[in-house]
């Protein structure tokens, strides 16, 4: 775990904003050296198998991220000074997710070179997730074998998160005439637009879903006119939509498109996930002691096309605030916890 501590002491210190992520790269890089693991690198991900891979077998991929949001403006020390005091390590990026990162690592070495595993082992640490980046986990997909299933390192107290919400933000725009307030002007595109605000507030998709509740939309953004007394030509606004797993993205946007005037355009469109309650590795977590739920935050799970469940040490509460920190015995356990149901799986 020492070694472990270290690195993720090392990747605080680094700068490793998304797309920036070059530097920190060249840390694990340097940490599957001097453990003598045969590593790839694609752009700033940084990924190995294990030594007896055997494309055979089924593969289990682990995976979490290196890159960081920028820093909370309400630091109260330097993010990129780490330091422990009372058993918690600070730092930006402790949390989130540099604690998954150095724990899944840790659990890799263990299994790296053990022959006959019924599973092979890949591991993609990988940039640009906080961006949703096509430079990240979604552009080396095409690099990596075939993946049965993925383990998603991101500060969930280890417990199981069997279903994450997905994201699908539409830019939504109602054009009118331009012209002055005090003419007569009966095309104003705010006005249109009420009819359509109004169906976001009020419209419940019916199916909602065991581990994460309802869909929902929230009109986030609006903007229209430029001065009192001038009715604008246009008026836009951004609708930020949770998805449940009942849903597809495209089955929520031909729903919305059925009901409203405006011109609908998709900004971001990442799918939800879910994996199976008796997939072997929730079962095996439950085994453990570990609780399941659903997540309402995103992962790179959306990038991936096989189950997979969202697991890691630290606190997903304390992902972008200020003061970042993760404890010590969070990490120790994360590891003990990722190497138990591994063994319990190859």
């Amino acid at each position: 775990m020492e070694k472990e501590i270290q690195l993720l002491k090392e990747l605080i210190a680094t700068p490793s904003f998304s797309s920036e992520e070059d530097k920190t790269a060249l840390l694990l890089e340097k940490y599957f050296k001097n453990h003598k693991i045969e590593y790839y690198r694609y752009k700033n991900n940084v990924w190995a198998k294990n030594k007896y891979f055997d494309t055979q077998k089924p593969t289990i991929l682990l995976n979490s991220h290196h890159d960081t949001v920028r820093p909370n403006k309400s630091y109260t020390f330097d993010p990129f000074k780490p330091f422990v005091k009372e058993g918690k390590l600070f730092g930006l990026g402790s949390n989130d997710a540099g604690a998954s990162v150095v724990a899944l690592l840790a659990a890799f070495r263990r299994f790296y070179d053990k022959e006959n595993l019924k599973y092979n082992l890949l591991i993609a640490i990988t940039g640009e997730e906080e961006t949703s980046g096509a430079n990240g986990l979604v552009g080396l997909l095409k690099q990596l074998p075939g993946i049965d299933f993925a383990i998603v390192g991101e500060p969930t107290g280890m417990n199981l998160a069997i279903a994450e919400k997905g994201l699908l933000v539409l830019h939504a725009e109602t054009k009118g005439i331009p012209g002055h307030a005090a003419h007569k002007n009966t095309v104003n595109p705010i006005y249109l637009a009420l009819d359509d605000l109004m169906w976001f507030r009020d419209f419940k998709f019916p199916k909602s879903s065991e581990f994460l509740g309802e869909v929902k939309m929230s009109v986030s953004m609006i903007n229209a006119g430029t001065q009192h007394n001038v009715i604008p030509a246009v008026c836009s606004y951004v609708v930020d939509i949770r998805v449940n797993d009942q849903y597809t993205n495209e089955e929520i946007l031909s729903v919305v498109k059925e009901n409203v005037k405006s011109k609908i355009d998709i900004e971001i469109d990442l799918p939800s996930s879910s994996i199976n309650k008796e997939h072997p590795v929730v079962k095996a977590g439950i085994a453990l002691g570990r609780t399941i739920y659903g997540s309402p935050t995103l992962s790179d799970q959306s990038v991936l096309t096989c189950p997979s469940v969202k697991l890691g040490p630290g606190n997903s509460t304390r992902s972008h605030q200020a003061d970042e920190f993760v404890c010590l015995d969070e990490i120790k356990e994360g590891i003990r916890l990722y190497i138990n149901i591994l063994e319990m799986l190859v």
